[in-house]
């Protein structure tokens, strides 16, 4: 009998993480394969063939990516020409109001992701009520056709005045250009992000069009690739930046949706893991080889935004809210100014760390690890990879001797640095806000976060460490616990004690009819469709909104209002209910739920036999047992120092903390009382 399979894939910038689950058990296993940069769809592929035998089917897959976000921070994208209204051509030049470090006279705007003199603008004008002004000049786009055709442009982005109101005019041009130039990717701002603000619109039509040929390109390999896997309508599905999937096809017809896919898996797991272990509020720490992931899960649900900043430009659209910075275990340690820092630069995965034997030199924090006897190099990986402890050793004392330490005094260095790095990056997305991380439990997953988890507990004063089933690929097995989503969005200005409440519902209505129809298309049946209705809401002259939940039935639109003041208290620590209110957007999340086995404990797999090692606590030589996951049972308890391996990752318990079994499988670590 042909076993079926629901598959997710997590491309980091060292390792991709395979998760595969049985359809009819629900049982999970993991995998990870170095991944491979040029081509990151061939590591995916090298994973499926691994974790899923050639005889079975799958019925379901879904990835995250990180290849828009790389090409988005390294300026590998397309070579885009922006078509703006005659007269506005310096919109996406001048850029808003909004400076970014007001104190600092070296500040400099973010350089655009096209030049002013890529900049071609039309004769049009459509009003802010959307009536049109001056109709469209199609003559004046042949000095467009012509530039594509001879200086190379990849894309294109159109971005006229006021085309979120009526897109009549941004519709003709597409339809002129791509007659003169087919197969070029076309971006539109009334189908890209559909809201005011003129700046914001057009950076984000044109950012979709940057990455429109580079996600193309990568999608349409791996679908090749995945072809004869996907049997029987199984469709390629890629995690948004939203929290929700979409299938290949809509990725590619809207890449920026792409842009955080990955990072988001994991907050997407944390909520599952909310939900299972009754435990509200978490800080999701995802440590891989590159990078490190914070987000938050607040009353169950992850934190989230209608906006976002990259590379400091801005982009209208939806985003689980993820504070991500260069700290990984193939971080590299390095020397300035004589004071030592860690990453942001990373070996990657070729060569890598020192220790894994493929051409580094540089030491990293994994080396560091290594050298302190916190990883076994003859159980990295869950054996597929030995590592080096020599060439970690000398890659540690070649830096070392920059500032007189041994090599573990310096592997303790460098971890202290990222350490550091870290906490500070959670401060970021607590303290910052207002919010105490003591109130909240901290979830650490990835390849390297279980064996940072205890010190970075300890730096914040966390009480509790959660180290998830399967913690190295746990943002892949997120990915697996979400639902098709396609958010849409319309600016509907008014004030709340003036509002038309049958154009608000009509608004809502027009919304939802075209989710369903995207639904419908995607595969997803009727009685599977659900929306989820918001509109953005600020007070009389202020400028930034807060996003209201709308409840289904009849609009009660003082609930709505009194919803608005309690959020707007949370937020700021202050309301003002005796203030008028203004509309700015609605909001529809259309949701297609999909159909998933009950998650079932990971199988267990025979254990191997607890040893003894060497392993420096705070500059100190201890014997510390060392305890494989398979062979802790429910309710066991493993008192710190101690450490716990496992296939994708290795959990450190620090001395003075003790690790406990938990409904699930879950590993819970508590500081032990004084």
């Amino acid at each position: 009998m042909t076993v079926h399979y629901r598959v997710s894939a997590d491309i980091g910038g060292t390792f991709t993480d395979i998760v595969y689950q049985d359809c009819a058990s629900g049982a999970c296993g993991a995998t990870k394969v170095l991944s491979t940069p040029d081509n990151p769809a061939l590591a995916v592929l090298r994973g499926i063939e691994v974790a899923v035998p050639s005889d079975s089917a799958i019925d379901f897959f879904v990835h995250g990516t990180t290849v828009g976000l790389n090409a988005l921070l390294t300026r590998r994208g397309a070579k885009v020409a922006l078509l703006t209204t005659e007269n506005f051509r310096d919109i996406y030049t001048i850029q808003g109001n909004d400076r970014g470090e007001i104190f600092s006279i070296r500040w400099n705007k973010p350089e655009p992701l096209t030049p002013l003199e890529h900049t071609f603008t039309a004769r049009e004008r459509i009003a802010a009520t959307g009536e049109i002004v001056t109709p469209l000049d199609t003559g004046d786009l042949d000095p467009l056709v012509d530039a594509v055709r001879s200086e190379g442009f990849e894309a294109i982005a159109i971005a006229f005045l006021f085309a979120f109101k009526n897109p009549k005019h941004e519709l003709e041009a597409a339809e002129y250009l791509a007659a003169r130039l087919p197969g070029l990717p076309i971006g539109l701002s009334h189908r890209v992000s559909p809201e005011w603000r003129e700046f914001e619109r057009t950076s984000t039509t044109v950012m979709d069009a940057y990455l429109a040929p580079v996600v193309r390109g990568y999608l349409e390999t791996l679908v090749g690739g995945l072809d004869q896997r996907l049997p029987g309508g199984g469709r390629l599905h890629v995690m948004q930046s939203n929290g929700g999937v979409m299938t290949a096809e809509a990725a590619s017809a809207t890449p920026l949706q792409t842009l955080l896919s990955g990072p988001v898996g994991g907050a997407i797991g944390g909520r599952a893991l909310a939900a299972a272990t009754g435990r509200s509020n978490l800080i999701c720490i995802d440590m891989g080889g590159t990078s490190f992931d914070a987000s938050l899960i607040v009353d169950g649900l992850p934190s989230g935004s209608n906006e976002a900043k990259l590379e400091g430009l801005p982009v209208q659209m939806s985003v689980v809210d993820i504070h991500v910075i260069g700290a990984g275990g193939g971080s590299i340690a390095w020397e300035e100014a004589g004071a030592m820092r860690v990453g942001p630069q990373s070996a990657g995965s070729m060569p890598g760390p020192a220790c894994y034997g493929l051409g580094g030199t540089e030491a990293t924090v994994s080396d560091a690890n290594l050298v302190l006897g916190r990883l076994d190099g003859a159980n990295f990986s869950g054996g597929e990879m030995a590592l080096d402890r020599d060439a970690a050793r000398a890659a540690l004392e070649t830096i070392g001797s920059t500032f007189g330490l041994t090599a573990e005094a310096m592997a303790q260095g460098v971890v202290d640095v990222v350490n550091a790095k870290m906490a500070d990056a959670i401060r970021t997305i607590t303290v910052q806000r207002g919010i105490d991380p003591r109130d909240f439990t901290l979830v650490a997953f990835g390849g390297a976060g279980p064996a940072q988890a205890g010190a970075l507990a300890e730096e914040l004063r966390i009480g509790e460490v959660i180290v998830p089933v399967h913690p190295g690929a746990f943002s892949a097995w997120g990915m697996l616990q979400t639902d098709v989503r396609h958010d849409y969005k319309e600016t509907l200005y008014s004030f709340w004690d003036l509002l038309d409440l049958a154009v608000l519902e009509s608004t809502f209505e027009g919304l939802e009819e075209k989710g369903r129809r995207q639904l419908v298309a995607e595969g997803i049946a009727g009685d599977a469709i659900a929306f989820e209705r918001a509109i953005d809401f600020r007070y009389f002259g202020q400028e930034y909104v807060l996003t209201i939940p709308v409840p289904d039935g009849p609009i009660d639109m003082d609930a709505v209002r009194r919803r608005f003041d309690a959020a707007y208290d949370r937020q700021y620590g202050h309301s003002s209910p005796e203030n008028r209110v203004e509309m700015a957007n609605v909001r529809v999340a259309a949701l297609g739920r999909l159909a998933r086995p009950p998650s079932a404990p990971p199988a267990r797999e025979p254990a191997r036999t607890t040893r003894e090692r060497d392993v420096f606590f705070a500059g100190r030589s201890r014997k510390t047992p060392i305890l494989d996951r398979n062979g802790l049972e429910p309710d066991d308890v493993v008192a710190g120092p101690a450490i716990i391996e496992e296939s994708t990752a290795t959990t450190l318990v620090p001395p003075g903390w003790r690790a406990a079994v938990i409904e699930g499988g879950h590993l819970s670590m508590t500081k032990e009382a004084a």
